[in-house]
């Protein structure tokens, strides 16, 4: 590879706190948060809202989506400022 081109690529957990669930991998991502893990060494960790031990698709049961929250976070993001639900081609 040549050198100087490349994201710093380091250990990092991810870690899926509703199924209990953290594996250690590589990635490029930057987080400010840490933990430490079985080894005893201490990783920034992400974490994620599905994985392979929460998804469906993996585990064969449903899972109840907290859409409430996901709204309230759209707005809390984003404001009043597509809360009117105004159509395509309206006023300007």
């Amino acid at each position: 590879m040549k050198p100087g081109i490349h994201p710093d690529y380091h250990p990092v957990v991810f870690r899926d706190r509703a199924a209990d669930f953290a594996f250690l991998t590589r990635s490029t991502i930057v987080t400010d948060k840490t933990i430490e893990w079985e080894d005893g060494n201490t990783y920034p960790v992400v974490d994620v809202e599905i994985s392979s031990a929460s998804h469906p698709f993996w585990t064969g049961k449903s899972r109840l989506v907290d859409t409430a929250g996901r709204v309230e976070k759209f707005r809390a993001r984003y404001g009043d400022r597509y809360a009117g639900g105004s159509k395509k081609g309206e006023g300007k």
